[in-house]
């Protein structure tokens, strides 16, 4: 082990267990409130050849939940005539339980209902389900209100009467796994045979920007081995259509999971449910090729979107609101850039419907957006979410209201200095490049996945010289930098789109100290290390 990896993990306090987790050292999954009762009432549907609908969400989460929750039932014996799965339009129905779900449910002979990532919130659609003869489990991790729904079963760890301490950070997708780890446990699915979800439960748990650390590092550390042995022509297809050379967080961030997103974002999630159940090759190269175009059209209204309000420019206030004529798919994603242009938490609206607005938020740090939005609930008509990411339905008249509420609820927190929260400090500090080569970069593979709780490790260069800059690309916005350290060994870092202040260092004035993540650059079969730029302190 080398030097600088030892200093990593001291700095870190991590140990082998983390290094190196064992599978069977995961959580009980009948710590989980209900989960006996959902287990009997599914060995009920078996046993009788009931019909069961899933009922899922557009994100990622949602489409990789509903698919393990598919396969999780098909192990158990339910045939695959007796389950059906159901997504929200993302434009006609909202987020959680939609009421078409119980025409269709009816419609289908449905004796079952299992939600994935939502279910928690909709008492109303519960009872009305429970009125016809159709029973409900919820699988869930998002915020619960103070009352439950009257299902059948409730698993989900945030349940305020009965919460799950060491299960909060999984997502939805990890809950629905839970489940399934306890159809193994009872005798229902054959042991061992639950692990090849897992590649669903990693991509599910990634994109949902979940903490990697506790369970999320069991299921995440298993969960890139079975990715890598993947055998889902769905997921063939969609990385290569991706281009993703090397299967880490990083491609399944920024590759996988946004292509998997685009779907539900612009037009219906069905599209990526069916890529991720897709059994034939040539079925999921026609799908995979429709996401890239989606995606590619996701990209075009984000950028045009973020472009025009940063031209228009934003007002003093801590809490960014915004509305225009935007792509509704988009509006969190152009939350997500205002956050990282203004150092603000974000909400921006666009209309739905005359004279009704919706939006989605971002955030970070002490501001929680769904305890924000509980305190403006007499001005908007419905809205909720996480601590980071939320979203909000108002009418266009109440739109000042809601502006002051939210920006009022912000200054009465009296936070400190949020945008702490948005620098990325350095791990660790090296004076020289001695200990920067290819076996390093091996070693820092063994603390993949990164994501939050877990990133990336970022290294700070000191003592060092700019030997030479040059502007790369057609329009000139990529930077490649040579350093030279103070024994005239040379490295080599790059930044795409970089900052103009950045792209303007003058090599003979300017004295730098960069923050840099480690990555291979392999050229010509010749594989070498070199570094993206972080962040660049002026010195």
């Amino acid at each position: 082990m080398s030097k600088i990896f030892e200093q990593l993990l001291e700095k870190r306090h991590l140990d082998k267990d983390f290094l190196y987790p064992k599978y069977e050292n995961s959580e009980n999954p009948f710590s989980l409130v209900d989960m006996d009762k959902a287990i009997n009432r599914i060995q009920k549907a078996l046993d009788n050849h009931e019909k069961i609908l899933i009922y899922g969400d557009y994100d990622v989460d949602g489409v990789t939940a509903s698919t393990l929750m598919e396969e999780t039932l098909k192990l158990t014996g339910i045939k695959p005539d007796d389950i059906s799965i159901m997504l929200p339009d993302r434009f006609a129905d909202g987020y959680g339980m939609s009421p078409k779900l119980i025409e269709n449910a009816k419609k289908q002979g449905v004796k079952l209902v299992i939600t994935v990532d939502c279910g928690s919130s909709n008492h109303n659609i519960i009872t009305e389900l429970n009125t016809l003869g159709i029973d409900t489990i919820v699988t869930d991790h998002h915020e619960t209100p103070s009352t439950m729904p009257e299902a059948i079963a409730i698993l989900n760890p945030k349940r305020k009467d009965k919460p799950t301490e060491n299960l909060q950070n999984l997502a939805g997708v990890g809950v629905a796994f839970k489940l399934a780890q306890a159809l193994v446990g009872q005798g229902l699915i054959k042991s061992g045979q639950e692990k090849w979800l897992l590649d669903l439960v990693l991509i599910g748990t990634i994109c949902d920007n979940m903490l990697l650390t506790g369970e999320n590092r069991i299921l995440g550390y298993y969960g890139m081995k079975v990715l890598a042995k993947t055998r889902r022509p769905g997921l063939l297809e969609l990385m290569e259509k991706a281009g993703v050379k090397k299967l880490n967080s990083e491609s399944i961030g920024f590759q996988i999971g946004p292509r998997l997103n685009a779907a539900g974002r612009l037009k219906t999630a069905d599209l990526s449910l069916n890529l991720l159940r897709s059994t034939s090759q040539a079925e999921a190269a026609l799908l995979s090729e429709k996401l890239e175009i989606l995606n590619k059209k996701r990209k075009n209204e984000q950028i045009s979107a973020t472009r025009e309000i940063i031209k228009r420019g934003v007002n003093s206030n801590p809490v960014i609101i915004e509305t225009g004529q935007f792509h509704e798919g988009i509006l969190g994603i152009v939350a997500g850039r205002l956050v990282e242009e203004y150092h603000k938490p974000a909400f921006v609206l666009t209309e739905v419907e005359n004279g009704i607005l919706k939006g989605s938020g971002r955030s970070f740090g002490d501001f929680n957006l769904a305890e924000a939005l509980n305190f403006t609930q007499e001005t908007i008509i419905g809205g909720g979410g996480h601590a980071g990411a939320a979203g909000v339905r108002l009418e266009q008249k109440n739109l000042y209201q809601f502006r002051e509420q939210i920006n009022a609820y912000y200054r009465n927190l009296k936070l400190p200095d949020q945008t702490k929260y948005l620098t990325k400090p350095a791990d660790l500090e090296l004076i020289d490049f001695s200990g920067l080569n290819l076996d390093l970069l091996e070693e820092l593979k063994l603390l993949e996945p990164f994501g939050a709780g877990n990133e990336e490790p970022i290294f700070c260069l000191k003592n060092v010289e700019i030997a030479n800059l040059t502007r790369m690309g057609t329009e000139r916005n990529h930077l490649r930098i040579d350093l030279r350290d103070k024994n005239g060994k040379y490295f080599k870092l790059v930044s795409f789109y970089a900052p103009e202040n950045w792209l303007n260092l003058d090599p003979d004035y300017d004295h730098i100290e960069p923050l840099i993540k480690l990555s291979e650059n392999d050229f010509n079969g010749t594989k070498s290390l070199e570094a993206r730029i972080i962040d660049i302190n002026m010195i």
